[in-house]
């Protein structure tokens, strides 16, 4: 097959593409480079055969549009995203224009060009937006919804909320609907807390890895909020599985959206977290508080009852399990940090 992950240098995207080039096939990686770990993780790649990498940004449509012309690609995942809430605010219309306007570029330049390719999408748990309405409880230090059981379904009322949840959302609505409208094979990923290797985590956005890698350069940990929100976390091998399941389905599942995160059997709140940390580094971590940050959601859980039943998947790494094989893979690569 030959694939094109855009956004492939980043995190998931770095994972994917390595997981397809063990896998024999032709990966094409469409980046930027411009957040902090891609170069490092663009440089492991090229150690693979079948790799080529193109360097370019989804904000300029003639660029995507002359790469759907000159290959035919049989898989597309668009992973390529301005990722936090909290610099969507600083600078809304950049934010604005790579996740918005750099999605619809995608989705226009395979419509031009005439691709029939699967089309996997990374969206966000920010569609659903700051969910005043759930009641929510603290229970043994943590919080959790009063009275839903199961997480939160898909057909909860969609409520952008922060820059990026607006940006995403769009994206994420004009994936669904250019399967609808055109037919293209789409598939919407709402992600909720997706952790591993090869994840260069910074304070603002990919709260897991950065708690490790703060932890072992002995840094100062901002928790914004109280530390007792609480997230269904998932292991990135859990993710790409829960990707090959779509592709499999493809014909059963496009253009359909799924809540994809580790479901009620894989919680973690951001002081679980902390304690974990201190059990594997043997040591206390320095704490400081700070104000919540805007739609940060006091609870997430996925509802993840519908890619069991059209995927037939559901995840298999636990929380402690998943964070420890995190903390092996910084303590094993410690050296791609001293400069944070």
């Amino acid at each position: 097959m030959k694939i094109l992950v855009i956004g492939g240098a980043g995190f998931i995207g770095s994972n994917i593409a390595y997981k397809y080039l063990k896998e024999g096939e032709d990966v094409f990686v469409f980046d930027n480079l411009s957040r902090r770990g891609t170069q490092w993780n663009l440089e492991w790649l090229k150690q693979n055969q079948n790799f080529k990498f193109i360097k370019g940004d989804i904000r300029n449509y003639d660029e995507l549009k002359k790469i759907f012309l000159r290959e035919k690609f049989d898989i597309v995942f668009h992973m390529a995203a301005q990722v936090a809430v909290t610099t969507s605010v600083l600078n809304p219309r950049e934010d604005f224009e790579i996740n918005a306007l750099g999605t619809f570029n995608i989705l226009e330049a395979i419509r031009e060009t005439k691709q029939d390719p699967v089309i996997l999408f990374a969206s966000t748990n920010k569609v659903y937006g700051g969910m005043a309405d759930i009641k929510i409880v603290e229970k043994k230090g943590r919080y959790t919804y009063k009275n839903i059981k199961g997480g939160i379904k898909e057909d909860r009322l969609l409520d952008f909320h922060s820059p990026y949840g607006c940006s995403k959302g769009t994206a994420d609505q004009y994936m669904i609907d250019y399967s609808r409208i055109y037919g293209l094979r789409t598939v919407v990923f709402r992600q909720s807390c997706i952790y591993g290797y090869r994840q260069f985590g910074i304070e603002d956005q990919g709260w897991v890895a950065w708690f490790t890698i703060a932890a072992a350069l002995g840094k100062k940990i901002t928790i914004y909020g109280d530390g007792k929100q609480v997230r269904d976390v998932l292991f990135i091998d859990d993710l790409l599985n829960a990707y090959d399941a779509a592709i499999k389905n493809i014909e059963k599942v496009r253009g359909n959206a799924f809540n994809i995160g580790g479901g009620p059997e894989n919680t973690m709140s951001l002081l679980e977290l902390i304690a974990f940390l201190e059990k594997f580094f043997n040591k206390r971590i320095d704490l400081r508080f700070s104000d919540w940050r805007p739609g940060d959601q006091p609870v997430f859980i996925c509802n993840i009852s519908k890619a069991k039943k059209l995927l037939k998947w559901e995840p298999k790494i636990n929380p402690e399990k998943g964070v420890k094989l995190l903390y092996n893979w910084v303590k094993d690569n410690i050296e791609l940090f001293k400069d944070l």
